[in-house]
Formats: C-alpha cells, structure tokens, sequence
C-alpha cells in the first residue's frame, strides 16, 4: 500500500523482488498486516530521540516529517526526547495516533491533522515555523533532527512541547514562503 504526493522517484519491479527493495522495512503502518506491537518495540529500542526513531523507515515504514510533526504534537511529546526516556505507554500512543492520522489521510484523500480540509488549515505545526501555534499562540518552530548528514526537518511548538529543541538556536524564524524585505524590494516592470 502508497499513499504519496509529490514523490521523488518510484521503482517498479516484479513482486518476486520486493523484497529487495523493502525486506529491511518495519512494519506497514497502511499494511494489511499492521502490527502495533512490533512497530512500538522496534522505534522503544531504538534508543533514540523520539522524533528520529518515528522517522526511521526500518522502525514502521510509511511515517514522513508531516506525520511525525503532527503526531508528536498532538501528543504534547518533545521530538527530542529519547524513546527509552518516554517508555512504552507514550511510545504506543503516539505510534498508534500516527497511525490513525496516516490511516485518515489516506481515507479522506488530504493530509490533515487539525479535521479541517481548507488549504493552509490542514495542520498545527509542520510548514508553520514563524507563525502563532494553533493552540497556544507560541511561535511554531523548525529544527534538524537526527544523525549528521542525516539529519530531517522538525517542526514543533515549544509552548507545547517542553521548550526548545537542542539543534534549535533560537532565532527569529519567519514564515516559511516568506522573505524579509521583499516588499521593499519590489520593482514595478
């Protein structure tokens, strides 16, 4: 099962050779075989920052930067927090609600986790750095997370989820799609 907008590049190959293609994957998080038990113990033993351990496709295969953002936010769990750090129970809930909103984008055919399907309403927090956080007002924010040279894109609320992240430095983001100055520089052809 795919659910993708946008994508980069898709391989096609015979179904005798899926496997190598995909055989390192975790679990399919829209498979018909979904299995929440073993995608929670495989992102618990990872060991890492929360955050990275939802990205990693080895862990559950189908959970990208906007899933995770959306999901961690949802849950109020800081995307650097160390998934041995949160345990379990948080980790089985959040894999869980990723899921669901996975699940639910694939159903209604939009990517939404706030239930609204209006363009620009479709999400708290990822593709919001520099705006107000749609619950608290705090400024959304986006930080690297992950292993150097390997690093994703986090977008988070520290309001909401315990403060600034550690690869955050804490400047002035502005909007993304914005750029400062703009209108001044503006030349009428």
């Amino acid at each position: 099962t795919a659910l993708g907008l946008r994508l980069g590049m898709l391989d096609l190959v015979p179904t005798a050779r899926e496997g190598e293609l995909v055989g390192h994957l975790g679990p399919d998080v829209l498979g018909p075989d979904w299995d929440l038990d073993r995608a929670v113990g495989n992102v618990l033993a990872s060991g890492v920052p929360v955050g990275q351990a939802l990205l990693d496709q080895r862990n559950l295969a189908g959970v990208g930067t906007l899933w995770c953002a959306e999901t961690l936010f949802l849950e109020r769990v800081p995307p650097w927090t160390s998934t041995t750090e949160l345990g379990r129970e948080v980790i089985e809930r959040v894999v869980a609600r990723a899921q669901r909103l996975i699940d639910n984008g694939r159903r209604n055919v939009v990517q939404s986790s706030t239930g609204s399907f209006r363009q620009g309403e479709t999400q708290y927090v990822h593709a919001r750095s520099g705006r107000p956080c749609r619950r608290c007002g705090t400024t959304v924010r986006v930080a690297p997370i992950g292993e150097p040279t390997r690093e994703r894109t986090m977008f988070y609320c520290p309001g909401c989820q315990g403060g600034l992240g550690p690869t955050d430095d804490g400047r002035r983001q502005a909007p993304l799609g914005s750029s400062r100055g703009a209108a001044r520089s503006r030349r009428s052809y």
